[in-house]
């Protein structure tokens, strides 16, 4: 079951779909875990290729509730995005996991953040300042928000910013204060500071960004006194797993791992490295 709702954010309201189990709370759990998705860079809740619906639609199927919302200025959301700054969408994601704990039936002790992109960095510091948050899934996660978002709309296009004010991306006004903003976040160190059960996502041939942040996150988690983590690279997927065996395998893999962890009889597991 879907339902169309909306976070309110600083006096915008920021469009949100929650899509719920179709089956009754079990008698094993009186409550349901709940994930909600962070989309990543100019993105919506949609997602490249439907990428979040169908997600959300599998999870759901397997008794997760999910949210997937559209940050300001995305997708159908109140606002103009690039117009603000990082630490806005963080604040979005907080606003976010505030209205999934308005739900009913939901878990408290079961809310985990899965970042696509930059959505993946705005997760890990959107966890590490919000003890509610107790799992992350990064998928292709960004690891140095700067440097990757001027990858991606090109150094011509970003010297526009000093002669413009401004980056014109997609129709999307990227300000100076938006762009400064990026470099004062490191997801890659950041992550070492959250304490909850981490899931790390790449597809091996992502040309947008490198699948070795993967094995950088990774290696960050490791150095952590608690918290499990996994890693899972998919061979020869695309930053999107847009093909149907490249997203069987993501969300095959995503689906186990939130399942093991989300166990009421959860057993304590090891550092594991997993390649397909």
């Amino acid at each position: 079951m879907e339902k169309h709702d909306c976070i309110h954010w600083k006096g915008k309201k920021l469009t949100a779909t929650v899509h719920y189990p179709d089956s009754p709370v079990g008698k094993e759990r009186s409550k349901r875990p709940v994930v909600v998705i962070c989309h990543g860079f100019t993105s919506n809740r949609i997602g490249v290729d439907r990428l979040f619906v169908k997600t959300a639609q599998h999870l759901s199927k397997n008794q997760f509730v999910v949210i997937r919302f559209d940050y300001a200025g995305c997708g159908e959301s109140e606002g103009n995005y690039g117009e603000h700054c990082f630490k806005d969408l963080i604040d979005q994601t907080h606003a976010a996991v505030s209205f999934a704990l308005q739900l009913p039936g939901i878990d408290p002790d079961q809310i985990t953040l899965l970042g696509h992109s930059l959505g993946g960095a705005v997760a890990v510091h959107s966890a590490d300042r919000d003890e509610r948050v107790k799992r992350l899934i990064l998928w292709s996660a960004v690891g140095k928000p700067f440097e990757d978002i001027v990858k991606i709309i090109g150094q011509e296009e970003y010297s526009n910013l000093f002669i413009k004010g401004y980056v014109d991306h997609l129709g999307y006004s990227l300000t100076t204060t938006f762009m400064q903003s990026l470099k004062k976040f490191h997801p890659l160190d950041q992550l070492s500071r959250f304490t909850g059960d981490v899931l790390l996502v790449h597809g091996t041939d992502d040309k947008d960004i490198s699948a070795h942040y993967c094995s950088e996150f990774f290696e960050k988690t490791r150095k952590r006194a608690c918290g499990n983590s996994n890693i899972h690279l998919i061979k020869g997927a695309n930053h999107t797993f847009s093909s149907i065996p490249h997203f069987n395998k993501l969300i095959a893999a995503t689906t186990a791992w939130l399942t093991k962890s989300s166990s009421p009889l959860k057993v304590p597991g090891t550092l594991t490295s997993i390649s397909s």
